[in-house]
C-alpha cells in the first residue's frame, strides 16, 4: 500500500516515515505473463470445452480422475474426517456468517411508492440465478471462504450455487474446505483448481449451465481470469494480495500491533501491512517487535519478505493527518487501536472492513467467527467499492406502473424534452398517450 502523490503533497511536513516498503511497485500490479497465460487458457477452454479442462487439471493439478464432481454423500462425510474441535469451529463460523447475512438481508426490503397520483414506482430484490464460487485450497486452505461466498449467496436466495476447489498434494480436496462448502449449502462441488475452474463454471462445462456470477478469492491467475471473464459473467470484485493497516496512538500495545500486522503478512510474500500512528514511541517499538516476532514465526519465509518489501510505518503529527493518510490508503482490513476509537470510526471513510479496539482482530473475520464477509476490495478499491455481501447477490430491479390519470404529470414534459433532443419517436410515444387521455 502506497500513499498517493496528491495526498503526500497536501500533507507535506505533517508526517514522517519510520519504515517504507522495499519495493515501489504496487503489490497488486498485473504481470503481463499472467495475463497472456490466462488469456490463452480461457480461449483454449472455450474452444475445446471439458477436454481442455481435463488436460489442464492433469497438467496443473495432477488430477487424473475422469469425474470432477463430489457426491452429496462424500461432501457430508468430509466432516467425519476432521478433528472434533476443527469440525465444531467450522460449524460455528458457518452459523455466524449466515446469521450476519440474514440480518443484512432483512434490511433489504421490496418497496413501492406513489411519486404522484397514478405513478407507482418501486424495487424488487431478485437473487441472481446461478453463482459459481471458487474455494482456494493452496498452501493455506481458506476454510472460511465457503461461508462468505456459498453461504451468503444461499442466504440471498440464489437457487443454484456450484463450487470448485483444487486438489491438494495428495490428490484429494481439503476436507475442511469441503465440509465448509457442505454446511454453506453448495448444490454441487467439483475438484478443479485455478483458471480452468473459473472457465468451466463460466462456460457451463460443469454444473449443467453457465453461471451468472463468479465469486471467491484466489491467486494472481484466478484474479486475472475473473477480470477477463467479467462481462461474460458478473464477478464479486478483483481482489489482490491481502492487506492490513493499523491506525494506533500511544495507548496501543506494540506487541499486539506487530502480531496483527504479521497476521496478514503471512498470507503471501506480497501482502502489504501498514501502521499509521500518532506516536513516535509506538512506531519505534513496533519496528523492533516485528523483527522479534518474525524470528520465531513458522511462516517467516512468507511474512518476512512481505514485511520487508511491502511493510510500512508512518508517524502522523495529529489524528487528522492520520485519518487523511489512512483514507488515502483505503486498506482492505483496517484496525483502529486508540484511546478514542469512536473519534476515528466516525471520521474514517475508506476501508473494506474496520476492526475497532484491542479486542478486535482481522483473524476473527478471516476465519468466519465475526460473521462479516472477508471478501473485500484491495489496492485502494475501498475508495469506491464495498466488499462482498448478501446485497451483491441480489438485483434491485425497478418497476413502474402508470395509470391514465397520471398521464398529464408525465407526457407533456417528455414531449418537450424529446423535441429538444430531436428524438421524434420518443415524443410520439408520449403524444399518442396524451391524445388517448383526452379522448377517453
Amino acid at each position: 500500500m502506497l500513499f498517493s502523490a496528491p495526498v503526500l503533497a497536501s500533507l507535506e511536513g505533517r508526517f514522517s516515515h519510520v519504515k517504507t516498503p522495499g519495493v515501489t511497485a504496487p503489490a497488486a500490479q498485473r504481470d503481463p505473463k499472467v495475463i497472456a497465460t490466462v488469456s490463452e487458457m480461457l480461449s483454449t477452454i472455450e474452444r475445446d470445452g471439458l477436454d481442455a479442462v481435463r488436460r489442464y487439471a492433469r497438467d496443473l493439478d495432477r488430477w487424473d480422475d475422469r469425474d470432477f464432481e463430489l457426491s452429496g454423500a462424500e461432501l457430508a462425510a468430509s466432516g467425519d474426517a476432521l478433528p472434533a474441535d476443527l469440525r465444531e469451529a467450522i460449524e460455528l463460523g458457518s452459523a455466524r456468517t449466515k446469521a450476519f447475512a440474514n440480518e443484512q438481508r432483512s434490511h433489504l426490503k421490496d418497496f413501492s411508492v406513489e411519486l404522484v397520483p397514478g405513478l407507482e414506482t418501486g424495487v424488487r430484490y431478485i437473487p441472481v440465478g446461478r453463482v459459481g464460487a471458487y474455494l482456494p485450497a493452496g498452501r493455506f486452505p481458506l476454510t472460511a471462504s465457503a461461508f462468505m461466498t456459498v453461504g451468503v449467496a444461499k442466504v440471498a436466495g440464489v437457487p443454484t450455487v456450484v463450487a470448485c476447489t483444487p486438489p491438494g498434494p495428495d490428490g484429494r480436496a481439503n476436507n475442511a474446505v469441503l465440509y465448509a462448502a457442505h454446511l454453506s449449502g453448495a448444490d454441487r462441488v467439483f475438484v478443479i483448481g485455478g483458471v480452468q475452474a473459473l472457465a468451466a463454471m463460466a462456460f457451463g462445462l460443469v454444473g449443467d449451465a453457465p453461471v451468472d456470477m463468479l465469486v471467491g478469492a484466489g491467486n494472481a491467475f484466478v484474479a486475472e481470469a475473473k477480470r477477463q471473464l467479467f462481462g461474460t459473467v458478473a464477478i464479486d470484485l478483483l481482489a489482490g494480495p491481502s492487506e492490513v493497516a493499523v491506525l494506533a496512538d500511544d495507548s496501543a500495545d506494540a506487541g499486539l500491533v506487530a502480531a496483527d500486522l504479521l497476521g496478514q503478512a503471512e498470507h503471501g510474500v506480497n501482502s502489504p501491512a501498514a501502521l499509521v500512528t500518532t506516536s513516535q514511541r509506538l512506531a519505534d517499538e513496533v519496528l523492533v517487535e516485528v523483527d522479534r516476532q518474525l524470528a520465531v514465526l513458522s511462516t517467516e519465509p512468507i511474512a518476512g519478505p512481505a514485511w520487508r518489501d511491502y511493510g510500512s510505518i508512518t508517524v502522523a503529527d495529529s489524528p487528522e493527518t492520520a485519518i487523511a493518510l489512512m483514507d488515502d490508503l483505503a486498506p482492505e482490513h483496517l484496525e483502529v487501536l486508540t484511546a478514542d476509537d469512536d473519534y476515528y470510526f466516525s471520521r474514517l471513510t475508506n476501508y473494506g472492513s474496520v476492526f475497532l479496539g484491542p479486542w478486535s482482530t482481522v483473524a476473527y473475520s478471516d476465519k468466519g467467527m465475526a460473521g462479516t464477509n472477508h471478501v473485500l476490495p484491495t489496492a485502494g478499491g475501498a475508495k469506491h467499492s464495498a466488499g462482498l455481501s448478501v446485497s451483491r447477490f441480489l438485483k434491485p430491479l425497478t418497476f413502474q406502473r402508470v395509470s391514465r390519470e397520471a398521464t398529464p404529470a408525465l407526457a407533456p414534459a417528455v414531449e418537450t424534452i424529446s423535441t429538444s433532443e430531436a428524438m421524434d419517436a420518443h415524443r410520439e410515444t408520449a403524444t399518442r398517450r396524451i391524445a388517448l387521455h383526452a379522448s377517453a
